[in-house]
C-alpha cells in the first residue's frame, strides 16, 4: 500500500492495483501549489464530509477520471445528482470494494456544502484491505466511539487531523491512537491556515515521548505499508 501526502487532508491511496483519492482540496490550496491535480489518477474518491476544504476538488478530478465518489448518503448523492458515479454508505455500513472493505464510522464535526446546504453527518473510514489495515478519521474531535475500532480492525496505520481550532490537536491525537490501538500515526489538517499552523518538532516528539511515530509528510511526498 502507497500513501501519497497532497496537503491538507488530501491523500492518494495506491493498493491492489487502485488508486483511492480522500477528501481532494488542492488547487487552492497555495502550499500544494506544484501538485497538478490533472494528472492524478482516481478510481475512488473518498470523502469523509461536505466542507469545502474536502471537496473543492472532486468534480474537476472526477470529470476527468469517472472515479466512484464514496461517501455518507447526503454528500454522494449530491455528486450522484450531478451525474458522477458514486456509491452511498451511512454509519456502521460495510462494503466490499474490489481494493478491499470499506467501513463509514462515526466523526464528531460538522458537514455542510459551501452554499450552506445539509452534508449529512460527517464520517472517518476503516479500509481492510488485502494488504494493510488503515483508519482515516477525517476531521474529529476525540471520541470515545474510536475504541469500537480495534474490537473489529487491527490497524496498521491511523490517520489522524492534528491541527487544533477545527479539529483535535497533538495530544488529543495522541490519546485517538490509544482508542484505536495504534502507534503509527500520519498526521493531516495542518498548517494550511492560520488556525491550525503546528510547531512540528513538538508534536513529534510529544508522539515519541508517548512511545509512539507521528509521520508529517511534504506535501507529495508517500510513504509505504
Amino acid at each position: 500500500m502507497k500513501i501519497t501526502f497532497y496537503g491538507h487532508a488530501s491523500l492518494a491511496i495506491e493498493v491492489s492495483g487502485k488508486t483511492i483519492l480522500v477528501d481532494p482540496f488542492i488547487s487552492a490550496n497555495p502550499k500544494a501549489s506544484h501538485i497538478d491535480i490533472n494528472s492524478l489518477a482516481a478510481d475512488y474518491i473518498l470523502l469523509t464530509h461536505a466542507h469545502q476544504d474536502h471537496i473543492l476538488d472532486v468534480e474537476v478530478i472526477a470529470n476527468r477520471t469517472n472515479a466512484v465518489i464514496v461517501s455518507n448518503y447526503e454528500v454522494a448523492t449530491h455528486f450522484g445528482n450531478k451525474d458522477f458515479q458514486y456509491h452511498p454508505m451511512n454509519h456502521g455500513g460495510s462494503w466490499k470494494f474490489d481494493f478491499g472493505k470499506v467501513k463509514l464510522v462515526n466523526a464528531i464535526h460538522s458537514s455542510s456544502f459551501p452554499d450552506g446546504s445539509y452534508g449529512g453527518n460527517p464520517c472517518g473510514f476503516v479500509i481492510e484491505s488485502e494488504h494493510k489495515n488503515i483508519y482515516i478519521s477525517g476531521d474529529t474531535a476525540l471520541t470515545m466511539d474510536m475504541k469500537l475500532i480495534p474490537m473489529r480492525t487491527k490497524l496498521d496505520l491511523a490517520i489522524l487531523p492534528i491541527g487544533d481550532n477545527f479539529t483535535m490537536d497533538t495530544d488529543d491525537a495522541i490519546l485517538a491512537s490509544d482508542f484505536v490501538e495504534c502507534d503509527k500515526i500520519l498526521g493531516v489538517h495542518f498548517d494550511t491556515f492560520g488556525y491550525i499552523e503546528i510547531n512540528h518538532d513538538t508534536a513529534i516528539k510529544k508522539f515519541f515521548d508517548a512511545g509512539k511515530d507521528l509521520m508529517l509528510l511534504k506535501i507529495g511526498e508517500s510513504i509505504y505499508l
